[in-house]
C-alpha cells in the first residue's frame, strides 16, 4: 500500500520550497490552513486543477476555493473587487473568510467550476502563507485547494486525516498540526451588488455584516438562493462519514436511547452499532452494549474545532449511526449546525 510523501516544515527546512516547487510543476500538494487541509493545485493551470478533482471524484462543475498569499494578489483572478468584498477582506484577511467575486477572464475558469465568478481567500496558517508566497516568486499567482478528503465524506484538520484520504505517494502533504478552527471559511458572495452569505463558518453573520456595513442575506441549506453562485461546500449533502448521521433535540434522543439499549441487550456487541454525540445525553448513561458515547463542547468554537475529528473517530469504530444532539440555536453555532445538517442529508 502506497502513502503520500508527509513533510513537516518545522523540521525540514526545504519542505516549502520543495512544495512550492511542486505546485509550480502542475502537481498535488495537500497543505494545511486555519479551518480544514486543503488539496491544492496551482490556479492558472486548469490541467493541474483537473487533478484535485479526478482525486477527490468531485464533480468539475463544483467550484473550487482559491487561495492567495494577499490583497493584491487576489487581484489576479478578480475582474473587480467590489468595495463591500474589499471592507470584509481587509477586516477578515488573513482569515476564515472566503469572497465571491466577478472572475478575471482567461484565468481560473476550472476553478470557478465554469463560472464568470471565483471566491478568493487568504488563509491564516505560517505554512500556508509560507507556501502560497514561496509559489508566488515561482510564478504561481494562487493555489486551488478544497478540502483534502474524498467528496462529500468528513474534511481533513490534521495530516493523518489526508494520508487516510488518499494511498497515492504522488501526494505530497505539508504537516501544519492540528487545525485550528476546524469548519471551512464562511462564503460571502459579493458579485451581485447585496452581500449574501452561502456558507457559515466561525465568524457569525453579524460579525460579517458589521465590517460590511450593509445587512448580509443568509442563502440556507433548507431555502437556497436560486441565483446565487455555485459555491464550494454547499451541496444539501456533505461532510459525510460512512455512518448514517441523525441529529435530534436531546429529549428525542434520551428517549431513543431507551428504546434502543433493550434491543441492543438481547445480543452480544463486541463492536458498537450506535456512537451518540451530544452535550447531555451522555451524562445520563453509562457504558452500555452496542453503544458509544462521545462529548460535544458546549462551547460552540470547541465544538467546530472537534467536530470533524470526532466524526471521523465515531466512524472508525465502525457505527451504522451516528446520533447527533442537534446544536443550540444561537448564531455561534450556525456552522457547526451547516455542517450537521449537510451530514444527516447524505
Amino acid at each position: 500500500m502506497s502513502h503520500p510523501t508527509r513533510l513537516d516544515p518545522a523540521t525540514q527546512p526545504d519542505a516549502i520550497r520543495r512544495a512550492a516547487q511542486r505546485l509550480a510543476d502542475g502537481q498535488l500538494v495537500a497543505l494545511p490552513t486555519e479551518t480544514v487541509y486543503g488539496l491544492g493545485a496551482r490556479s492558472d493551470d486548469d490541467a493541474a486543477v483537473a487533478r484535485i478533482f479526478a482525486a477527490k471524484g468531485r464533480p468539475s462543475d463544483h467550484p473550487l476555493i482559491v487561495h492567495v498569499a494577499d490583497a493584491q494578489a487576489a487581484e489576479a483572478f478578480a475582474a473587480e473587487l467590489p468595495p463591500v468584498a474589499r471592507r470584509l477582506m481587509g477586516r477578515f484577511w488573513p482569515g476564515p473568510l472566503t469572497v465571491i467575486v466577478p472572475r478575471r477572464e482567461g484565468i481560473g475558469k476550472a476553478s470557478a467550476g465554469g463560472q464568470d465568478t471565483i471566491g478568493l481567500r487568504c488563509p491564516d496558517h505560517p505554512v500556508a502563507l509560507a507556501l502560497l508566497r514561496e509559489a508566488l516568486t515561482l510564478g504561481v499567482p494562487g493555489v486551488s485547494a478544497p478540502s483534502a478528503n474524498r467528496f462529500g465524506r468528513v474534511s481533513p484538520t490534521r495530516a493523518d486525516h489526508v494520508e487516510s484520504e488518499f494511498e497515492t505517494e504522488d501526494l505530497l502533504v505539508l504537516d501544519g498540526g492540528p487545525c485550528e478552527v476546524g469548519i471551512e471559511s464562511a462564503i460571502v458572495d459579493c458579485s451581485r451588488g447585496a452581500p449574501v452569505l452561502l456558507r457559515p463558518g466561525r465568524l457569525t453573520r453579524d460579525e460579517l455584516a458589521e465590517v460590511a456595513g450593509e445587512p448580509i442575506a443568509w442563502s440556507r441549506p433548507e431555502a437556497p438562493d436560486p441565483n446565487a453562485p455555485r459555491a464550494s461546500g454547499t451541496l444539501l449533502a456533505h461532510y459525510a462519514p460512512r455512518a448514517k448521521v441523525h441529529l435530534m433535540d436531546g429529549s428525542a434522543l434520551v428517549r431513543a436511547l431507551d428504546d434502543l439499549i433493550p434491543v441492543l441487550m438481547v445480543g452480544q456487541h463486541h463492536v458498537p452499532r450506535v456512537a451518540v454525540y451530544s452535550r447531555t445525553a451522555w451524562a445520563h448513561r453509562g457504558g452500555q452494549p452496542g453503544v458509544v458515547f462521545k462529548v460535544m463542547s458546549v462551547q460552540a468554537t470547541t465544538a467546530a474545532h472537534d467536530l470533524f475529528a470526532d466524526l471521523r473517530d465515531m466512524d472508525a469504530l465502525g457505527v451504522e449511526q451516528i446520533w447527533v444532539e442537534a446544536p443550540p440555536p444561537d448564531a455561534a453555532w450556525d456552522g457547526v449546525r451547516d455542517r450537521l445538517g449537510r451530514a444527516a442529508a447524505a
